[in-house]
């Protein structure tokens, strides 16, 4: 199967560097050197990693044939695509590929159901699960270890511990959010994702998916 590993960012000085939005927590595989990425637009790609360094906490890459920043330019915001192999798991227990989360059912410790989830959010600090409820809202719960309390890929679930009000006020600011919405808007599917997630210490603390 196919997952998105990272963004292409601006052009990096004249010789054909561009920097990456890193979308998964393997970029040592991902997108080493000799890689051959797929690429959206497909018209892109395919592109061939030649050499990758980290410059001021960023990745940069050049590609084979890119040789000028111009031809760096050109592939700005171009998503990068890796062939995964769907039976294919994470080392880490606590991280999981975006597709092996997808459509898990949300309970809570006690049992009582939340909804499904339907795309995961990697932000900056954490990553989110966008979980759709029975009556259409969505609520937003934080992949940290406090609040996320289990992962069972046997059963397609997924057991949180939410803290007062996050479940209920989420899913209401969710619903006038999309009342707000103009007729025909569309939400963001959630097709393919960062490469992976992983809990993170707190709420505040940083995510393992380093998008």
């Amino acid at each position: 199967m196919q997952l998105v590993v990272a963004r292409v960012g601006r052009a990096h000085g004249i010789k054909g560097e561009v920097t990456v939005e890193v979308r998964t927590d393997e970029p040592e595989l991902r997108l080493a050197p000799g890689a051959v990425l797929a690429t959206d637009p497909a018209s892109a790609g395919p592109l061939t990693i030649e050499t990758g360094r980290v410059h001021s906490g960023r990745l940069l890459l050049r590609f084979a044939g890119v040789r000028d920043r111009n031809g760096a330019e050109a592939l700005r915001n171009t998503l990068l695509i890796a062939e995964v192999d769907p039976d294919e798991a994470p080392e880490d227990p606590d991280e999981f590929y975006d597709h092996q989360l997808m459509d898990l059912d949300v309970v809570t410790v006690d049992g009582t159901e939340v909804g499904r989830i339907t795309e995961i959010s990697h932000l900056p600090s954490q990553d989110l699960f966008v979980v759709e409820r029975a009556d259409g809202s969505e609520v937003l719960i934080p992949f940290v270890e406090e609040i996320v309390t289990e992962i069972d890929l046997e059963e397609q679930r997924a057991v949180i511990d939410p803290p007062p009000g996050l479940i209920d006020d989420r899913a209401e600011i969710a619903s006038a959010r999309d009342a707000e919405e103009p007729a025909g808007g569309e939400k963001s599917a959630g097709g393919e994702g960062a490469d992976g997630a992983g809990k993170s210490g707190s709420a505040g603390g940083s995510g393992e998916a380093g998008a």
